[in-house]
């Protein structure tokens, strides 16, 4: 089966690509190809189709690729949509839909921590300084010690 599709060429970083007729199952090495349609030089943003010499190769059956397909499309030579040509997810939507809920709950709890800012007010140098409560600090602590604790004791049980 016969195969429209991009032969690069160009240096490293500076692709420039022809617009060539190939048998499917063989890559276009070197000088390989059967027919030359054009050029595409996404660097210059040039481009040049024969358009008559493409529509001749798919009255013969060649294919285009999805790209040169929407190249077709974009130029006029043939009527018809363009293709999706990015990778689709392989995420169902069910995944989707459990990623989203896990975000929003995330956000949600995110906002709820927030402190709510109190307007800044104008310090005296003679006021007294509000110190934290040590309490709350010590509660603190103290849960995450316990769970740590917990952690290394389900640990020691597992050796």
């Amino acid at each position: 089966m016969l195969r429209i599709r991009l032969f690069r060429g160009g240096k490293k970083h500076q692709p420039s690509y022809k617009i060539v007729v190939v048998d499917k199952d063989k890559a276009p090495r070197g000088g390989r190809f059967i027919d030359i349609l054009g050029f595409l030089n996404p660097m210059e943003k040039t481009k040049s189709i024969d358009g008559e010499k493409a529509k001749h190769w798919i009255s013969k059956g060649a294919q285009p690729s999805d790209t040169i397909h929407n190249l077709l499309v974009k130029e006029g030579v043939i009527k018809d949509e363009k293709r999706d040509v990015h990778k689709k997810s392989k995420k169902t939507e069910e995944q989707i839909k459990a990623e989203a809920e896990k975000k929003a709950v995330a956000e949600k709890k995110a906002e709820d921590s927030k402190v709510e800012e109190s307007p800044v007010e104008e310090v005296k140098e003679d006021a007294p300084v509000e110190e934290a409560k040590p309490e709350e600090v010590v509660a603190e602590v103290k849960t995450e010690v316990k769970e740590e604790e917990v952690k290394e004791e389900i640990k020691e049980e597992a050796k």
